[in-house]
C-alpha cells in the first residue's frame, strides 16, 4: 500500500430518533452512502476542531454555550448527546431536549461507491420546544425534513439501510 494512501478505518456516527407524538423526523439523504434514502438526523462524532476566532464565537453563541464549548475544544471530545444535539442543530435548526442512548449498530457499506464501516450510536430525544419547525440547513446533504408516523406501512421508502433493518426487526424507538 502506498504510504500516501490512508487505510480506511471505522467511523463513529450518532443519529437521533427525534420523537413528536407518534412520529419521527426523517430526511432524504443526498450523500454518497445511502443517496435518496430516508434517514434520521445525525453525523460524525468529533474529537476537536481547528476553528477561527469568528467561528468559535458563532459556535459559542448559537450551538454550544460556553461551558460545553470549552470542554469540547479542550480535547475532552463530544459525548453522544452533545454530538446528537450539534448535528440536529446544524442540519435542522432544532434544539434538542432530553435525550438518551437506545442502541448501537455495526454497519459495513461494501457495495457503496466508497466502501465504509460505521459504528452508529442511536439516541432517542424530544425537542426542547415542541413547537419548533425543522429547516433544511444543509440542502447539499438533504432534500428536507418531515415528520412521519412510526408505522412500518406508513414510513417513507426507501429507508436508509441501517434504519430499514431496524424497522424490519420490529424495533420501536418509543419508550
Amino acid at each position: 500500500m502506498d504510504m500516501e494512501e490512508a487505510k480506511p478505518v471505522p467511523r463513529v456516527g450518532v443519529v437521533v430518533f427525534v420523537l413528536k407524538g407518534k412520529s419521527v423526523l426523517l430526511g432524504r439523504r443526498r450523500s454518497s452512502i445511502g443517496a435518496s434514502t430516508f434517514a434520521l438526523p445525525g453525523g460524525h462524532l468529533e474529537f476537536g476542531l481547528s476553528l477561527t476566532h469568528t467561528q468559535l464565537y458563532w459556535l459559542n453563541q448559537n450551538i454550544f454555550g460556553s461551558l460545553a464549548l470549552i470542554k469540547y475544544l479542550s480535547g475532552a471530545g463530544e459525548s453522544f448527546e452533545e454530538c446528537g444535539a450539534r448535528e440536529l442543530k446544524e442540519e435542522t435548526g432544532l434544539e434538542m431536549g432530553k435525550a438518551e442512548y437506545i442502541t448501537v449498530t455495526n454497519n459495513l457499506f461494501l457495495e457503496q461507491p466508497k466502501p465504509a464501516h460505521y459504528v452508529t450510536i442511536f439516541l432517542r430525544a424530544v425537542l426542547a420546544d415542541p413547537d419548533q419547525l425543522p429547516q433544511n440547513l444543509e440542502p447539499d446533504k438533504c432534500d428536507g425534513w418531515e415528520w412521519y408516523e412510526w408505522d412500518k406501512d406508513k414510513l417513507p421508502q426507501p429507508l436508509f439501510w441501517p434504519l430499514d433493518q431496524m424497522v424490519r426487526s420490529g424495533f420501536n424507538p418509543f419508550p
